[in-house]
């Protein structure tokens, strides 16, 4: 434990962090400062001056959702190390396991959750079949989709996804930015 006295105070560091942490935690699902604040217990103006320290990017938040990808390491690897917030990449074993180990109502309700957290984006890449693509535009109405076609439905094997393609279509969304 490490503890600062200032005048007749003591302070505990693990408290602060944790206290950050927990609001950071809240502010990532999608809550407000202020609803974070009220909360926790804060400023809501602490809070915006905690989050413009740790500011790493300023703009559109993006998502990458696609299956089945053969290459799903390496573009998992770009994908993070370009700062993407959220990706949910599967190979088709991943894909098949996911829909076998979930009974209807388990699966039901992780696709509705994925959907809503998916909704949270301003940009989300796709990457899939013809009709996955057509499926996902269409519930992600409001948001910017970037369709990355892989095959004609029903896919039943790893497609190998073009690095380059992802590349240039992240170089694209950080110009808009500026």
């Amino acid at each position: 434990m490490e503890f600062y006295r200032i005048q007749d105070k003591i302070v505990s560091w693990q408290k602060i962090e944790k206290t950050i942490r927990k609001a950071l935690f809240m502010r990532s699902r999608g809550m407000s400062q202020q609803e974070v604040a009220e909360k926790i217990g804060i400023d809501r103006t602490f809070l915006s001056r905690i989050e413009g320290l740790g500011e790493l990017r300023k703009g559109q938040s993006i998502a990458c959702i696609g299956f089945p990808i053969k290459n799903k390491e390496e573009i998992e690897a770009l994908l993070k190390r370009e700062g993407v917030d959220y990706i949910f990449l599967m190979t088709e074993q991943e894909r098949q396991d996911f829909i076998q180990k979930r009974s209807g109502r388990e699966l039901l309700n992780e696709l509705m959750d994925l959907i809503a957290r998916f909704r949270n984006f301003d940009v989300v890449i796709c990457i899939g079949s013809d009709e996955r693509i057509k499926l996902i535009e269409g519930i992600l109405t409001g948001q910017q989709v970037i369709s990355i076609e892989i095959g004609t439905s029903p896919i039943k094997e790893d497609k190998w996804v073009n690095p380059q393609e992802i590349e240039k279509i992240l170089r694209m969304l950080k110009s808009l930015k500026r």
